[in-house]
């Protein structure tokens, strides 16, 4: 896999390419500060119906905004979740009467930042509903026990015929339960013969000449299995189509397809593919399925559904239509008629449809959302706040800060062999954003001059809602909204005053509280191999024992301790790693959250 890119970098790149997506089909909006592509004509008599993602897999999701598909799609960085800040801007472009069906695949990170923002939409009186996606069969029933399947390309048939069914007037409830089932009828699994490439990054995890990956996910994850010799095409087929129609198999028979039972066939081309050999593998496809499996799917579907910026893959989705119909309320007639209701998106384009013809392009500057001007925070109240030395508080801060930053390239490397390699960036991210608040870049305003707890706790919020996505920024977001309401709560009883225990009576309680809110959004223990092998022992020995250096100790020692760890949760549950005798990683969100409180300890 070549590591040369046109851009080589991703500054930019995201909001850019975005504004070339809006340029093509004049109809759409761009609001370029939150990456939200939305139909301003979208009624707000229908439901909105609202997907979005990691970059790097267009035309997933900003391609398929537009009439009879999805209202409004919002992009974070790449193979990387949007904010909840993001998320919550794109509810509000496409406000409805009938309320808003947010529809993502099955990601920790997504399922994280869009859960929080249906819940602050459902808390403003505003109808709102998630649904989640997964079709990989690669996940086996066992595996994914506690995280499901995750998603791939079969997601856009769920967004296609649910995009109808809501133009033609379907309620909230009717369009999410008619979502449930069409994603219950879809198996899918991709293939690699390289993983892809990622502008600015090193690490690539590149297969050998001679291995072909099967069970590969679409942001680099590495496979279920390696095939060495690869395969040829005819026997790989072969292999995919077993993991996904054979019934007896106990950890993968997902979906049960009955004689005479009508399907639909999508081959999404991850972006590397040529589109000869994708022809020849939808033929190849076509072939066995008939011979092997007595199916002929009476709707096919093949092109760049949803990508993964150059990777040489593909992945095989088959939809029981029948199924959906028999597990709805809907009939198969109607079912592909929502398959087949035109759309002025993508869609037509992967159809082989004839596209509308496109209306009149609008100015540039109409296409726009301009950011609103920045608001000015007001101060903490201080009977609420937990003040420190500020030359303290700066030091701790650029400690935590600097020890990120220089933790980023093996957190990368770690994160490239374990999942999608965006960790160490993502805390980069944040970091760099936090000495920019200390040093007053941003508005002036230095953050540790008052010595205000609550000030930076605030600032954090911020920081991880607008610029830190994917699980790891879901989780700190929702930890430090936590811990700042915690900490005020704690010193507007007067603890902060108290006599024995002082400040550190503030912390080990507001740790503990932010913990058990943190838990409502995660399943995530110790030995789960995640950031909370850090966060849970070092918020457990600060309330045990009172002491921030025994506190720092065992967040030490629970990092180190994922070395040993078979993931659990998140992506790195698909890589097949945690063999007896393999040597591991650390765990790289609980190595970063580790740092970052050593960092802040070794100031003092």
């Amino acid at each position: 896999m070549s590591n040369k890119h046109l851009f080589s970098s991703l500054d930019g790149l995201v909001p850019k390419a975005l504004r070339g997506i809006v340029a093509s089909n004049p109809r759409l909006n761009l609001d370029e500060t939150n990456r939200v592509v939305f139909d301003p004509t979208s009624p707000r008599s229908t439901v909105s119906i609202v997907s979005g993602g990691g970059s790097g897999h267009e035309p997933a999701w900003s391609g398929y905004v537009g009439t009879n598909m999805l209202a409004a799609a919002v992009q974070g960085d790449v193979f990387a979740s949007p904010s909840t800040k993001q998320i919550l801007a794109a509810v509000d472009a496409v406000p409805s009467d009938k309320g808003t069906l947010l529809v993502i695949t099955n990601y920790t990170g997504d399922c994280l930042h869009f859960g929080l923002a249906a819940e602050k939409t459902k808390a403003k009186g505003r109808a709102c509903r998630m649904l989640t996606c997964g079709d990989d069969v690669s996940i086996g029933k066992k595996g994914g026990s506690l995280v499901g399947r995750r998603g791939l390309a079969g997601q856009i048939a769920v967004l296609k015929i649910l995009g109808a069914a809501a133009a033609q007037g379907a309620s909230l409830d009717e369009l999410y339960d008619l979502g449930t089932a069409v994603n219950g009828q879809i198996v899918s699994i991709a293939a690699t013969l390289d993983h892809c490439h990622v502008p600015g990054r090193t690490e690539h995890g590149a297969l050998g000449e001679n291995e072909i990956e099967i069970g590969t996910g679409p942001h680099n994850e590495p496979g279920y299995r390696k095939l060495s010799p690869a395969p040829t095409a005819d026997a790989l087929v072969k292999q995919i189509l077993t993991y996904c129609l054979d019934e007896t198999d106990s950890e993968r028979g997902y979906v049960h397809f009955k004689p005479g039972d009508e399907t639909a066939l999508l081959v999404s081309n991850f972006g590397g593919m040529s589109n000869l050999e994708l022809g020849g593998l939808v033929d190849e496809l076509l072939r066995q399925l008939l011979d092997d499996w007595h199916i002929e799917p009476v709707r096919v579907y093949a092109g760049c559904l949803e990508t993964s910026l150059n990777a040489p893959a593909f992945s095989v989705s088959v939809v029981n239509l029948s199924g959906v119909a028999a597990a709805s309320a809907y009939s198969l007639e109607q079912i592909k008629q929502f398959l087949d209701v035109k759309t002025d998106t993508a869609w037509e384009a992967v159809a082989g449809a004839q596209r509308q013809p496109p209306q009149q392009r609008r100015k540039r500057a109409e296409q726009l959302v301009r950011p609103p001007p920045p608001t000015i925070k007001a101060a903490p109240d201080e009977a609420r706040d937990l003040r420190i030395d500020p030359a303290l508080l700066e030091r701790m801060l650029r400690g935590a800060c600097e020890a990120l930053v220089a933790a980023e390239p093996d957190l990368t490397r770690w994160d490239t062999a374990m999942g999608d390699g965006d960790c160490g960036l993502t805390l980069q991210t944040g970091a760099f954003a936090l000495l920019d608040a200390v040093n007053g870049a941003a508005d002036g305003r230095r953050i540790a001059a008052r010595g205000s707890v609550v000030e930076v706790l605030a600032e954090l919020e911020d920081i991880v809602e607008s610029r830190m996505g994917g699980t790891l920024g879901g989780i700190l977001g929702i930890f430090f909204v936590s811990l700042r309401a915690a900490v005020e709560e704690s010193c507007a009883r007067g603890r902060a005053a108290a006599a024995a225990g002082g400040p550190l009576a503030v912390w080990s309680e507001a740790l503990a509280t932010a913990l058990r809110q943190l838990e409502q959004y995660t399943p995530a223990k110790v030995g789960d191999r995640t950031v909370m092998d850090t966060l849970i022992p070092f918020a457990e020995t600060m309330r045990a024992r009172q002491s921030f250096e025994a506190a720092v100790a065992a967040a030490v020692e629970g990092a180190e301790s994922t070395r040993t760890l078979k993931p659990r949760l998140g992506r790195a549950t698909y890589v097949g790693v945690g063999a007896e005798g393999k040597d591991l990683p650390p765990d790289p969100g609980a190595w970063g959250a580790m740092v970052a409180i050593r960092g802040l300890h070794a100031a003092m």
